[in-house]
C-alpha cells in the first residue's frame, strides 16, 4: 500500500467512511470509559486539621493491587475478604511512611472522632465495674441519668431487655448498649442502697461534653494551675473559661499550664491559647512545611484578653505534638519557664480524609518549626527505636539525669530575647529538668495501684458522707489514710492475684497513701480533690511554683 504523499487534497472515498464510521465510534466509546475510569475521583475531605483545603486523590483501576485483588477473588483457592484485604494493604502501605500516617476502619471512626470533637451522645455517667457489676461513680451535672434521678452508687443491673450484672461484659459491650444517637431513649434497672427492688429509669440520650480542661484551681493566692489533657475542638474555650473565673474572682496573676502527657490534637486550639500569653501582634508561634504544602505561619492575634504575668508549662515524655508546639513557642521567645522532662517528638502534620466506605486516613503532609526553626520531630528510621522510645529512655538514664538525655541534633538554634542555646531533632528539653520517681515505674506499686479505685470505693460504700460538710482544703489538711487501711488493700489485691512481701510493701507505702488519699478526695470532691493531693506531692509542680517566684527561673538549674 503506497501512501497519498498529499492527503489534504485527495479526493475522499464515500464507502470507505461508511466503513470506518462504526469503528470511530466503537473507538470513541472505549476512550470515553478508559478516560472516565483513569479520572474516577475518591474526595477526601479534611474533617479538620491544620488546613481548609477538601482534597482528592485518583484512583486508577488498572493498578497492579486491583488487578491482583481480581486474580484472588476470581482464582484463589478458598473464599477471601476483599474489604479485609484491602484494609490490611493499606495499612501495610502506609507502615512503609512515617508512624503517625494511619488508617481508620469506619467502625472506630466515630469514637476517634469524639475525642476530637469533645462531645459525644450517651448517658452521662462514670462507671467502675466491681465483682461483673457496673457501679455509678458519678453523673454528668445535668445530664441525661442526672436528670432522671441516677445516683453515684447506683449499680446497673440490666439495661433493656438485657441482664448486664454478674454475666462479664465487656467495656465495648456496655458502651454499645449505653451509647446512641441523641434523643433516642434506653431503659436501665438499677439497684440501689436500702431499696428493696429494682428502679427502673427511661434516659433520654443526649450530647455529653469531653471535657479537655481536667482541672482548673489557684496553687496559691496569686498561682493559677490549668491541666489540659488534649487539644479538642472545645479547648480554647474552656481554658479560656477556666483562665477568665481564676483571673477576675480569685485573684491569678501566675499561671502554670500542665501539658504532662497530652497526645495533642488540633494545632489552632494550640495556637489560640498561646495568643492569649503574648501581648504583641503577629509575633510567630509555630509554622509548618512539606513537600507539597507550602509554609503557612501561625501568629499571635495581639488580642489578650487577660494579663498574665510570669508562666510555667509543664511537660514529660507523654507531651506530643500540639503540646510541643505550645512548649516550643513559650521556649523560643523565653515567655515562660517550660518544667518536666524531654517531651515525646512528634513534630509531623496529619490531614484526615474520608474515604468512599466511611473510614478515613489520616497523612503526614508537613512538619511543625518551632519560631526559631526547630523541627520537634525525632527521627523514626528505625521503627522499633521510635515504638520502644520510652524503654529507651529509662534504659539510657534520661529520665533520672539531665545528663543521660542526648542532644539528637547538634545544630544549635537561640532563643529570642535571652539567647539561650536550644536544640532541635527531637522534642523540646525542658529548662528546668526533674527526674522521674523511681517508684512510679515500680511493679509493685503499679500492681498496687490498679486495685486502689475498686478498694477505695467498697471502703466508702458504707460510710458516712459528713466530710462534704468540710471544704476540699480542709478536708486535705485533715485526711490520714491508715496504715490499717493500706494494709486492707494490699489484702484486697492478694485475693486478686497480687502478691508482694512486707519489705517491698514498706517501701512503696508513702507512695501508694498518697494515691490512696487522692482517690477517696476524689470520690468527696471531685477532679479539684484528686488534683490538690497529688500536686501538693508533685515534684515538677513544686519546682514551677518556685520558679515562677525567681525573677530568673531558668538560672535555677544551674
Amino acid at each position: 500500500m503506497i501512501n497519498d504523499p498529499n492527503p489534504t487534497t485527495s479526493s475522499a472515498n464515500p464507502r470507505t467512511f461508511k466503513v470506518w464510521i462504526p469503528l470511530l465510534m466503537s473507538l470513541m466509546v472505549v476512550a470515553g470509559m478508559v478516560i472516565g475510569m483513569k479520572m474516577q475521583k475518591i474526595p477526601l475531605i479534611q474533617t479538620r486539621g491544620s488546613y481548609a483545603t477538601d482534597r482528592t486523590i485518583s484512583v486508577h483501576e488498572g493498578s497492579k493491587i486491583e488487578e491482583l485483588l481480581r486474580y484472588i477473588e476470581n482464582r484463589y483457592v478458598d473464599d477471601v475478604d476483599r474489604d479485609q484485604l484491602v484494609d490490611k494493604a493499606i495499612r501495610t502501605i502506609l507502615g512503609e511512611l512515617d508512624p503517625h500516617s494511619s488508617y481508620i476502619d469506619a467502625e472506630n471512626l466515630k469514637e476517634v472522632n469524639e475525642q476530637l470533637q469533645g462531645n459525644f451522645e450517651g448517658v452521662g455517667i462514670e462507671y467502675l465495674m466491681i465483682d461483673d457489676t457496673i457501679l455509678v461513680v458519678s453523673t454528668v451535672s445535668k445530664g441525661p441519668s442526672d436528670k432522671v434521678g441516677i445516683l453515684a452508687g447506683d449499680k446497673i443491673i440490666s439495661i433493656e431487655d438485657s441482664i448486664v450484672a454478674g454475666v462479664n461484659i465487656s467495656y465495648s459491650e456496655i458502651v454499645a448498649k449505653l451509647r446512641g444517637e441523641r434523643g433516642t431513649t434506653v431503659n436501665v434497672g438499677v439497684q440501689r442502697k436500702h431499696e428493696n427492688k429494682l428502679l427502673y429509669f427511661d434516659i433520654e440520650r443526649d450530647e455529653i461534653p469531653i471535657n479537655s480542661v481536667d482541672i482548673a484551681y489557684m496553687l496559691d493566692e496569686q498561682t493559677g494551675y490549668i491541666k489540659v489533657n488534649r487539644f479538642s475542638a472545645t479547648t480554647h474555650i474552656e481554658f479560656m473559661d477556666s483562665l477568665g473565673y481564676m483571673v477576675e474572682k480569685e485573684g491569678l496573676k501566675d499561671l502554670v499550664i500542665d501539658l504532662r502527657q497530652n497526645p495533642g490534637g488540633y494545632l489552632q486550639e494550640a495556637t489560640k491559647m498561646l495568643s492569649q500569653l503574648f501581648d504583641e501582634k503577629q509575633q510567630l508561634l509555630v509554622y509548618t512545611e512539606g513537600r507539597t504544602v507550602k509554609r503557612s505561619d501561625y501568629e499571635t492575634t495581639g488580642r489578650v484578653f487577660y494579663d498574665i504575668g510570669n508562666i510555667a508549662l509543664l511537660i514529660d515524655e507523654g507531651s506530643a505534638s500540639a503540646s510541643e508546639i505550645m512548649a516550643g513557642a513559650v521556649q523560643d521567645w523565653d515567655r515562660g519557664v517550660v518544667v518536666g522532662r524531654r517531651s515525646f517528638g512528634k513534630g509531623l502534620v496529619q490531614e484526615q480524609y474520608t474515604l468512599r466506605d466511611g473510614s478515613a486516613l489520616r497523612l503526614t503532609v508537613a512538619r511543625y518549626f518551632t519560631p526559631t526553626g526547630r523541627s520537634i520531630q525525632k527521627s523514626y528510621k528505625s521503627g522499633s527505636d521510635y515504638d520502644g522510645d520510652l524503654a529507651n529512655r529509662v534504659i539510657s538514664g534520661e529520665l533520672f539525669s539531665q545528663d543521660s538525655i542526648a542532644i539528637l541534633d547538634t545544630l544549635k538554634f537561640y532563643t529570642k530575647k535571652d539567647k539561650r542555646v536550644v536544640y532541635g531533632g527531637g522534642g523540646i528539653t525542658p529548662d528546668l529538668f526533674v527526674p522521674v520517681d523511681s517508684l512510679e515505674l515500680n511493679r509493685n506499686f503499679l500492681a498496687l495501684k490498679e486495685h486502689i479505685p475498686h478498694f477505695v470505693y467498697r471502703q466508702l460504700e458504707h460510710q458516712p458522707t459528713n466530710f462534704k460538710d468540710y471544704s476540699v482544703d480542709t478536708w486535705i489538711k485533715a485526711y490520714r489514710v491508715t496504715d490499717q487501711m493500706f494494709n486492707d488493700l494490699a489484702n484486697y489485691a492478694k485475693d486478686k492475684g497480687v502478691e508482694i512481701s512486707a519489705e517491698e510493701l514498706n517501701e512503696i507505702k508513702p507512695m501508694v497513701k498518697n494515691r490512696m488519699k487522692a482517690r477517696v478526695a476524689r470520690q468527696y470532691y471531685g477532679e479539684e480533690g484528686s488534683f490538690k493531693v497529688l500536686n501538693q506531692a508533685d515534684e515538677i509542680v513544686r519546682t514551677a511554683i518556685k520558679a515562677l517566684k525567681e525573677k530568673e527561673p531558668v538560672a535555677l538549674e544551674e
